[in-house]
């Protein structure tokens, strides 16, 4: 697989987080039961780390050979 694959994988995760992150908002705003209400939120916030992650690097890999391109600091060594 070529990191311009890669990329494309790492784009429908990110939307399939993204959709994911959605549905659980709505039913956040549905929730009445204070503790399914922080279940909620955790998952979310756990969701819009992954989310970020996979954009990030569906950028990475979409730019790695580009000239000039200046990559993400926390995903070099």
């Amino acid at each position: 697989m070529t990191l311009a694959e890669l990329s494309v994988e790492y784009r429908a995760h990110a939307h399939a987080l993204d959709l994911r992150i959605c549905q659980l908002e709505y039913l956040l705003e549905q929730a009445d039961d204070p503790d399914r209400r922080c279940q909620l939120r955790d998952r979310i916030r756990m969701l819009s780390a992954m989310l970020r992650e996979a954009r990030e690097l569906a950028v990475l890999t979409e730019h790695y050979y580009d000239r000039g391109y200046r990559r993400n600091a926390k995903y070099t060594l």
